[in-house]
Protein backbone atom coordinates (compact mmCIF):
# COMPACT_ATOMS: atom_id res chain seq x y z
CA UNK A 1 0.00 0.00 0.00
CA UNK A 2 1.46 3.40 -1.00
CA UNK A 3 2.51 5.93 2.05
CA UNK A 4 1.91 8.93 0.16
CA UNK A 5 -1.25 9.84 1.04
CA UNK A 6 -3.10 10.05 4.39
CA UNK A 7 -4.60 6.37 5.86
CA UNK A 8 -7.54 7.45 7.54
CA UNK A 9 -7.49 4.22 9.64
CA UNK A 10 -4.02 4.68 10.80
CA UNK A 11 -2.81 6.09 13.56
CA UNK A 12 -1.91 9.65 13.46
CA UNK A 13 1.01 11.14 14.97
CA UNK A 14 -0.42 14.50 16.61
CA UNK A 15 1.80 17.26 18.48
CA UNK A 16 0.26 19.86 20.40
CA UNK A 17 1.04 23.67 20.29
CA UNK A 18 0.03 26.71 18.77
CA UNK A 19 -0.06 25.33 15.40
CA UNK A 20 -0.75 21.71 15.97
CA UNK A 21 1.15 19.17 13.53
CA UNK A 22 -0.11 15.75 12.48
CA UNK A 23 2.37 13.20 10.58
CA UNK A 24 1.83 9.72 9.29
CA UNK A 25 4.61 7.96 8.64
CA UNK A 26 6.30 9.15 5.42
CA UNK A 27 2.78 10.91 3.74
CA UNK A 28 3.11 13.69 2.16
CA UNK A 29 2.40 17.34 3.36
CA UNK A 30 1.72 20.47 2.24
CA UNK A 31 4.25 23.08 4.55
CA UNK A 32 4.16 26.55 4.90
CA UNK A 33 6.69 28.75 6.89
CA UNK A 34 7.64 32.64 7.02
CA UNK A 35 10.15 35.44 7.76
CA UNK A 36 9.64 36.54 11.26
CA UNK A 37 8.10 40.26 10.45
CA UNK A 38 6.39 38.72 7.44
CA UNK A 39 3.14 39.57 9.06
CA UNK A 40 2.20 43.05 11.39
CA UNK A 41 2.55 41.76 15.15
CA UNK A 42 -0.89 43.73 15.88
CA UNK A 43 -2.91 41.62 12.94
CA UNK A 44 -1.26 38.75 14.39
CA UNK A 45 -2.19 39.27 17.96
CA UNK A 46 -6.16 40.32 16.68
CA UNK A 47 -5.85 36.69 14.49
CA UNK A 48 -4.57 34.52 17.21
CA UNK A 49 -7.72 35.76 19.64
CA UNK A 50 -10.75 35.14 17.33
CA UNK A 51 -8.72 31.93 16.62
CA UNK A 52 -9.04 30.77 20.04
CA UNK A 53 -12.27 32.02 20.17
CA UNK A 54 -13.58 30.17 16.97
CA UNK A 55 -11.78 27.00 18.42
CA UNK A 56 -13.58 27.33 21.74
CA UNK A 57 -16.87 27.50 20.11
CA UNK A 58 -16.21 24.56 17.32
CA UNK A 59 -14.08 21.65 19.27
CA UNK A 60 -12.64 19.53 16.79
CA UNK A 61 -13.83 17.01 15.15
CA UNK A 62 -15.09 19.50 12.13
CA UNK A 63 -17.66 18.69 9.48
CA UNK A 64 -17.07 19.88 6.40
CA UNK A 65 -18.99 23.30 6.50
CA UNK A 66 -17.17 24.19 10.09
CA UNK A 67 -13.79 23.30 8.23
CA UNK A 68 -14.28 25.47 5.38
CA UNK A 69 -14.97 28.72 7.59
CA UNK A 70 -12.33 27.69 9.41
CA UNK A 71 -9.86 27.89 6.78
CA UNK A 72 -11.49 30.87 5.06
CA UNK A 73 -11.16 33.10 8.48
CA UNK A 74 -7.83 32.00 9.35
CA UNK A 75 -5.00 29.73 7.36
CA UNK A 76 -6.69 31.84 4.05
CA UNK A 77 -6.68 34.76 5.58
CA UNK A 78 -2.74 35.02 6.94
CA UNK A 79 -2.09 34.10 3.04
CA UNK A 80 -3.43 37.01 2.14
CA UNK A 81 -1.99 38.78 4.81
CA UNK A 82 1.30 37.51 3.61
CA UNK A 83 1.30 38.19 -0.16
CA UNK A 84 0.14 41.78 0.19
CA UNK A 85 4.33 41.87 0.97
CA UNK A 86 4.41 43.06 5.00
CA UNK A 87 7.65 42.64 6.19
CA UNK A 88 12.07 42.97 4.93
CA UNK A 89 10.95 40.34 1.97
CA UNK A 90 13.97 39.17 2.06
CA UNK A 91 13.54 36.72 -0.23
CA UNK A 92 13.04 39.36 -2.78
CA UNK A 93 16.07 38.93 -3.29
CA UNK A 94 17.57 36.25 -5.85
CA UNK A 95 20.57 35.58 -3.87
CA UNK A 96 19.04 35.08 -0.66
CA UNK A 97 16.30 32.54 -2.58
CA UNK A 98 19.28 30.77 -4.54
CA UNK A 99 20.87 30.35 -0.68
CA UNK A 100 17.54 28.91 0.51
CA UNK A 101 16.94 26.72 -2.72
CA UNK A 102 20.47 24.91 -1.60
CA UNK A 103 19.56 24.16 1.71
CA UNK A 104 16.22 22.59 0.70
CA UNK A 105 17.62 20.76 -1.71
CA UNK A 106 20.40 19.68 -0.08
CA UNK A 107 18.65 16.28 1.02
CA UNK A 108 16.43 15.87 -1.62
CA UNK A 109 16.15 12.04 -2.31
CA UNK A 110 17.49 10.93 1.04
CA UNK A 111 15.70 12.82 4.18
CA UNK A 112 13.01 14.38 2.02
CA UNK A 113 11.19 13.68 -1.26
CA UNK A 114 10.06 17.36 -2.81
CA UNK A 115 7.38 17.23 -5.86
CA UNK A 116 6.57 21.12 -5.64
CA UNK A 117 8.00 24.48 -3.74
CA UNK A 118 8.17 28.41 -4.56
CA UNK A 119 10.19 30.73 -2.72
CA UNK A 120 7.92 33.84 -2.12
CA UNK A 121 9.22 37.33 -0.87
CA UNK A 122 8.16 36.50 2.89
CA UNK A 123 7.47 32.81 2.81
CA UNK A 124 7.71 29.62 1.99
CA UNK A 125 5.45 27.19 0.62
CA UNK A 126 6.67 23.09 0.35
CA UNK A 127 4.97 20.03 -1.32
CA UNK A 128 6.78 17.07 -0.10
CA UNK A 129 7.51 13.46 1.37
CA UNK A 130 9.39 13.72 4.63
CA UNK A 131 11.73 10.44 5.06
CA UNK A 132 12.74 12.13 8.77
CA UNK A 133 10.65 13.69 10.89
CA UNK A 134 9.23 17.04 9.70
CA UNK A 135 9.88 19.29 12.62
CA UNK A 136 13.72 18.38 12.42
CA UNK A 137 13.64 19.13 8.70
CA UNK A 138 12.22 22.45 9.04
CA UNK A 139 14.37 23.47 11.86
CA UNK A 140 17.57 22.13 9.86
CA UNK A 141 16.15 24.46 6.62
CA UNK A 142 15.42 27.71 8.40
CA UNK A 143 18.85 27.26 10.76
CA UNK A 144 21.30 27.00 7.67
CA UNK A 145 19.04 29.50 5.80
CA UNK A 146 19.12 31.79 8.43
CA UNK A 147 23.06 31.81 8.71
CA UNK A 148 23.82 31.95 5.49
CA UNK A 149 21.73 34.87 4.31
CA UNK A 150 21.28 37.11 7.18
CA UNK A 151 23.71 35.73 9.90
CA UNK A 152 20.97 35.33 12.53
CA UNK A 153 17.56 34.59 13.34
CA UNK A 154 14.90 35.67 10.19
CA UNK A 155 12.43 33.15 10.49
CA UNK A 156 9.16 32.36 12.87
CA UNK A 157 9.59 30.53 14.92
CA UNK A 158 6.95 27.47 13.60
CA UNK A 159 5.24 26.48 11.12
CA UNK A 160 1.81 24.76 9.47
CA UNK A 161 1.82 21.55 7.89
CA UNK A 162 -1.39 19.59 6.39
CA UNK A 163 -1.55 15.80 5.54
CA UNK A 164 -2.12 15.40 1.84
CA UNK A 165 -4.88 13.28 1.79
CA UNK A 166 -5.34 11.84 -1.99
CA UNK A 167 -4.19 12.51 -5.53
CA UNK A 168 -7.01 15.16 -6.02
CA UNK A 169 -5.32 16.92 -2.45
CA UNK A 170 -1.97 16.68 -3.82
CA UNK A 171 -2.99 18.12 -7.51
CA UNK A 172 -4.57 20.67 -5.72
CA UNK A 173 -1.29 21.58 -3.43
CA UNK A 174 0.64 21.66 -6.74
CA UNK A 175 -1.78 23.85 -8.29
CA UNK A 176 -1.79 25.98 -5.52
CA UNK A 177 2.42 26.60 -5.15
CA UNK A 178 2.15 27.53 -9.07
CA UNK A 179 -0.55 30.32 -8.66
CA UNK A 180 0.68 32.02 -5.62
CA UNK A 181 2.96 34.34 -7.65
CA UNK A 182 0.52 34.72 -9.91
CA UNK A 183 -2.57 35.53 -6.75
CA UNK A 184 0.55 37.98 -5.32
CA UNK A 185 1.40 39.61 -8.59
CA UNK A 186 4.88 38.78 -8.60
CA UNK A 187 6.97 39.80 -11.23
CA UNK A 188 9.68 36.89 -13.04
CA UNK A 189 12.82 37.47 -10.37
CA UNK A 190 10.77 37.62 -7.91
CA UNK A 191 10.02 34.15 -6.83
CA UNK A 192 11.15 30.88 -7.59
CA UNK A 193 9.39 28.11 -8.36
CA UNK A 194 10.07 24.32 -8.48
CA UNK A 195 8.10 20.92 -9.54
CA UNK A 196 9.04 17.43 -9.88
CA UNK A 197 7.87 15.60 -12.61
CA UNK A 198 5.42 13.82 -10.90
CA UNK A 199 4.15 17.27 -10.17
CA UNK A 200 4.63 18.80 -13.40
CA UNK A 201 2.23 15.96 -14.53
CA UNK A 202 -0.66 17.78 -13.02
CA UNK A 203 -2.44 20.30 -15.55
Amino acid sequence: MSHDFLHPDDPIDKRPGKLPHWSQDEVMQFVTFRLGDSIPVGKLRIWREERQVFLNIHPEPWDTVVEHEYHRQFPNLLEQWMDQGSGSCLLGDEASRLLLEEVLMRCQGDKVVHHAWVIMPNHVHLLLKPMVPLGDLVKAWKSFSARRIAGKTIWQANYRDTLIRDGEHFANAVRYIRRNPVKAKLRDGEFTLWQSERALLVK
